[in-house]
């Protein structure tokens, strides 16, 4: 039978076109972005580094810059101002991680644990990227499985402050690493189908993932490399 509106198929070509069009402009900026996160926070790191900050200040900074992410990002991410926040949290996140990063430079093998955590994060970030992209599965049904481990670490954490007990500082990043590397999966996922459309709440997704997978590294290989 013969569609009795020849321009309704044309219509849905059309739509589908401009939907593919949108989610790569996304897929770009967010990329783009991310590069240009990651390369002022390694200059905002060695920044701390050279002013040799105490080790406290990780903390500081990776609070002050939870707290901008949360409550003031996702407004912010709307407008031209969410560019500059991001810029702003990041740079934060990188100070913040110079003051451990001078901390594992100090130790006999600490320049060999800092390179060994930077490739491993990098293998794992492109190996998932690449293959959220190139896969047709969906990995949106992550989302719960992550919000419900995430909880379990909180909790590990929380205790191991009181317990302080090697064994379990090995399997809480051992467990970060494993959601970090989901939550590459599910936020590439939600771009590549259009869910994500704001590349700035995209780009601090994935940053988040890529800093807590190193300083994950890090930790695992500091408590490897103490035994």
């Amino acid at each position: 039978m013969a569609n009795p509106n020849p321009f309704s198929n044309q219509y849905a070509t059309t739509a589908r076109a401009g939907s593919a069009l949108e989610t790569n402009k996304v897929l770009k900026n967010t990329y783009l972005l991310l590069a240009a996160t990651l390369g002022f926070s390694a200059v905002t790191a060695m920044i701390s580094m050279a002013l040799a900050m105490p080790s406290w200040v990780y903390l500081v900074s990776v609070i002050g810059a939870m707290l901008l992410g949360m409550f003031v990002l996702p407004r912010a991410a709307q407008s031209a101002k969410g560019v500059g926040l991001i810029f702003v949290i990041t740079g934060m996140l990188g100070f913040g991680l110079g003051s451990i990063l001078s901390m594992y430079l100090a130790l006999p093998n600490g320049p060999s644990i800092i390179a060994t955590a930077f490739g491993g994060t990098a293998l794992i970030f492109l190996g998932l990227s690449g293959y959220a992209l190139t896969s047709k599965r969906d990995f949106s049904f992550l989302g719960g499985f992550l919000f419900a481990g995430m909880m379990v670490v909180v909790v590990a954490m929380i205790a191991n402050i009181f317990l302080n007990m090697p064994a379990l500082a090995l399997a809480v990043s051992g467990a970060i690493i494993l959601l970090m590397s989901g939550f590459i999966l599910f936020d590439t996922s939600r771009i590549k189908s259009g869910a994500e459309t704001n590349y700035i709440m995209a780009t601090y997704g994935i940053y988040l993932a890529i800093f807590n997978i190193f300083i994950s590294l890090l930790q695992i290989l500091g408590i490897m490399g103490d035994e």
